[in-house]
């Protein structure tokens, strides 16, 4: 489990018990400089994204929009308006 949720007493127990499955608190790992601040799971997702951009970028590979389709803000935006 990870962000701060994750620290709420019993919540392993639980999702544990609903899941039928081990959980473990995901701590971010391999950090260098400010390490002890964001060794924490408050951080875990932040930290997991950085490290897959990071990765990403060194083996080239980057997102490139479609802009055919428009940008994403204005389909959730025809989205809205068609639906509401």
């Amino acid at each position: 489990l990870t962000g701060g949720s994750a620290k709420i007493e019993g919540v392993i127990e639980l999702a544990e018990e609903i899941f039928h499955m081990p959980v473990r608190l995901g701590i971010p790992q391999q950090i260098t400089g400010l390490a002890d601040s964001v060794k924490n799971p408050i951080y875990s997702t932040g930290v997991g994204l950085l490290f897959y951009g990071q990765r990403q970028q060194s083996e080239n590979r980057f997102y490139q929009r479609d802009e055919t389709k428009g940008s994403v803000i204005s389909r959730v935006k025809k989205w809205v308006r068609g639906n509401f």
